[in-house]
């Protein structure tokens, strides 16, 4: 006869957060992006990538090329995943506040994140909200912050908890690193290259 129990830690894991990652590799005139989705236990559900090669660079603004890169990765990206998330974490350093508020329109929260002490541009329409217990994180949210009742708010929150507003970022970069470093710049298959 089986034990009963109940899983505890699976009825905290409700809610899924993606966490956006836009990398520049400007020497070579590559951007790599990823979305990392996971659970409220921070345990990786989807890793979605793809890079970008930004022909003729040399006629590009420096701002405008990590713009448009932000916003071709994050639609191929977006347009791939196989799964929705209940939000979207980016940071603040590598996606600007017009990307999500001018450029690109999405059905879910936004935030951009940096750390407590950090000074971060912000437009008018953002909600700032400090959040964590040990380690202080700056989010920006894109409009209204989710509200109290709804189904965002308590995953914001275990995420905050557990430490997991920031740590998903080091983890989407490694994720990055290991699929384009260990193949070479240079090693490219079908379906990782978006040329822009």
């Amino acid at each position: 006869m089986p034990v009963p129990f109940r899983d505890l830690q699976g009825d905290a894991a409700g809610g899924v957060a993606g966490f956006l990652r836009v990398l520049p590799d400007e020497d070579e005139g590559h951007y790599m992006g990823a979305l990392f989705l996971i659970n409220a236990l921070g345990e990786p559900l989807e890793f979605t990538y793809n890079r970008l090669e930004i022909v003729q660079r040399f006629l590009w603004r420096r701002d405008g090329l990590r713009r448009h890169a932000a916003r071709r990765l994050a639609s191929s990206l977006f347009e791939i995943c196989p799964r929705v998330p209940d939000l979207l974490l980016c940071l603040a350093e590598e996606v600007e506040p017009e990307l999500f508020t001018q450029e690109l329109e999405v059905s879910i929260p936004v935030a951009r994140l940096a750390g407590e002490t950090a000074i971060v541009g912000q437009v008018a329409i953002e909600e700032r909200e400090l959040l964590g217990h040990e380690e202080r994180v700056q989010l920006f949210w894109q409009g209204r912050q989710p509200e109290p009742g709804s189904p965002q708010r308590p995953l914001v929150e275990r995420l905050a908890a557990r430490g997991l507003l920031l740590e998903p970022f080091e983890r989407a970069r490694a994720g990055l690193h290991e699929v384009y470093g260990a193949r070479g710049r240079e090693a490219e298959s079908d379906g990782d290259r978006l040329v822009g």
